[in-house]
């Protein structure tokens, strides 16, 4: 669902251009660092061919100065100058291993790799072979392109996660106002229906009937409430976890099929948290209605209330077919459902309750082909034994 398409083409161009630019900043150190090594080559032949007419005119003052000259200019390159007797001479290398022969063998074998040999000649006779590396700063320039290319990583990483989150606020707030606008569109004929339930009270029939007529009125208000609170911050009063829980057990129970039997159990007989009761018996009878899903429409559904320090534990058991354990983080993803029918919000709502509203936390306590128990936990204040 495209929700801003003039903002997404923005996006786009805007992240395309930035690739562009630092791709042709990459392209551009690439090329500057190819003229910088083919400036070196030059600069290390030069420095050979000095050496050579050196050696050959050596006895001329005036040449040898300019030559020495050369010779003092290179304070850069490393190099080894092997000469054909066998015998070396480094330049511009730590002097206290000049005397190592492993490690000028080994010095050597890099400079071979990093650029070719220069042969030093003489009228046709070999005199020696120059073996040289890449500078201090040539050296720094190789890393920088590796460098470009892990920030245009992160970068491309960063974009992405903002383009995530993005879509994401979007689509929150698109949830967050369809849940508004049903809540609203509720509002109109609930009020309606508290009006002809009230009409009815005064005509001769069974107040039984207006009785659940007007529980089912309450449901609905509930319903419209907890559509209302979605998108903005709900309220939170201390309240009682089991009386609340118990209360949405004992509504669950009675709109429930007879071939589900439901078993309540608290170790305290209060527990005071921070509660919002319109969420969290939204939270209830998610987990409820799932279990009794899972199970088919028959089997058992167990509410349990434990207590573990200032820890309150909501355990809701089913004896259905179980989530295999590679689902147990993912099931609470918007989206993701086991059912053939549904959107797979039912947990992942739950998981927005509790996590975020209630700073809580809710999990697969455990789960197997004979059941599954999901978990919610909440600070308590203080909690009373039963």
């Amino acid at each position: 669902m495209n929700l801003n398409p003039e903002k997404k083409t923005s996006n786009l161009i805007l992240l395309i251009a930035s690739f562009v630019i630092v791709s042709l900043i990459l392209w551009n150190t690439n090329s500057f660092f190819k003229k910088f090594k083919e400036e070196e080559r030059l600069k290390m032949e030069i420095w050979a061919t000095a050496q050579s007419e050196f050696q050959q005119s050596s006895e001329d003052a005036d040449l040898g100065n300019l030559h020495l000259k050369v010779f003092q200019n290179n304070t850069s390159t490393p190099m080894i100058l092997v000469n054909k007797d066998g015998s070396i001479k480094t330049n511009n290398m730590p002097i206290e291993n000049t005397m190592d022969t492993a490690y000028i063998e080994d010095q050597i074998k890099k400079f071979k790799s990093e650029n070719t040999p220069i042969s030093i000649t003489q009228q046709g006779e070999h005199l020696a072979t120059l073996y040289y590396g890449n500078s201090e700063v040539l050296n720094k320039l190789k890393y920088y392109p590796i460098a470009l290319l892990l920030i245009i990583f992160l970068f491309g990483a960063v974009i992405f996660f903002f383009f995530k989150t993005n879509k994401a606020s979007e689509q929150n707030k698109l949830w967050a106002g369809m849940a508004k606008e049903t809540a609203h569109q509720i509002g109109t004929p609930l009020s309606s229906l508290l009006g002809w339930n009230e009409l009815l009270k005064t005509e001769n029939i069974n107040p039984d009937i207006t009785r659940e007529i007007q529980k089912d009125i309450s449901r609905l208000e509930t319903i419209t409430e907890r559509f209302s609170k979605i998108g903005s911050l709900p309220k939170l009063d201390t309240q009682d976890i089991v009386e609340q829980t118990k209360e949405a057990y004992e509504y669950l129970k009675s709109r429930s099929s007879d071939l589900i039997q439901f078993s309540f159990e608290s170790q305290v007989r209060e527990a005071p948290v921070l509660l919002n009761s319109a969420l969290y018996h939204w939270t209830i009878e998610n987990l409820v209605k799932n279990g009794i899903d899972a199970m088919k429409g028959k089997g058992k559904i167990g509410i349990m209330i434990l207590v573990d320090g200032k820890n309150v534990h909501i355990q809701v058991s089913d004896t259905g077919h179980g989530i295999p354990k590679s689902d147990f983080q993912s099931i609470f993803n918007p989206g993701v459902t086991t059912k053939k029918r549904g959107w797979g919000l039912g947990l992942s709502l739950v998981k927005r309750i509790v996590e975020e509203y209630h700073k809580g936390k809710i999990k697969v306590l455990s789960s197997n082909k004979e059941g599954t128990i999901m978990q919610i936990t909440l600070r308590a204040t203080e909690a009373r034994e039963a």
